[in-house]
């Protein structure tokens, strides 16, 4: 039901943004120079393609190497939640999303697809407490918003289940089952695919 993720790779916005709110004596550990931004740049581009010809340890290594270099940048600790969602990998996935929002809890992009890995393993509420913290940071963000609707049909599938489960005299909670059904049975079910989102408000593409 929910398969919208984000594909982002740059937040090009996010150090300056970090920069903006830092004390005017604090150096932001983010702060690179333009030919240091080039290079950190150019060598996401090399993970990305080893990424994209399912080079998954070439590709992580060189997104390890960056993070080790400069732990405190986002885009190749994003890119490897999203390598590893790619391999298979949900758990692993999992930490390094809460990992990255652990440091920065601004970002709506990896709140969506955590979401995602929380539908797929049927934490709908998991779920829907990500989306909407993610719209609440990215009020144009409609990857998020479309997911979020669909979490919440899906809640109240549940609910609804259980209603008639409780109460098999129930006429009403049938015919609303049945209106959820077909209005979601055209949606491939739980099974993530990449999606380029839009630009939201806190972090650039």
């Amino acid at each position: 039901m929910i398969a919208r993720l984000a594909t982002i790779v740059l937040l090009a916005s996010l150090a300056a943004l970090a920069h903006a709110q830092a004390p005017a004596a604090t150096q932001d550990p983010r702060q690179m120079s333009e030919a240091e931004r080039r290079v950190y740049t150019q060598s996401l581009r090399e993970a990305k393609a080893l990424l994209d010809r399912k080079q998954y340890a070439d590709g992580i290594a060189k997104l390890d190497a960056l993070i080790a270099q400069r732990p405190r940048e986002p885009q190749a600790r994003f890119q490897k939640g999203l390598a590893l969602i790619d391999e298979g990998k949900t758990d692993e996935a999992m930490d390094v999303l809460r990992g990255l929002l652990a440091d920065f809890p601004e970002l709506p992009e990896p709140r969506n697809n955590l979401a995602v890995l929380y539908a797929k393993k049927g934490e709908y509420a998991q779920a829907r407490d990500e989306l909407e913290r993610a719209v609440q940071l990215a009020p144009d963000y409609a990857v998020a918003h479309e997911n979020l609707g669909d979490v919440y049909a899906r809640l109240a599938q549940l609910e609804y289940e259980k209603t008639i489960e409780l109460d098999k005299r129930n006429r009403t909670a049938p015919e609303k089952l049945k209106l959820i059904r077909e209005t979601s049975s055209g949606k491939a079910a739980d099974a993530p695919s990449a999606a380029k989102s839009p630009q939201p408000s806190t972090p650039a593409q």
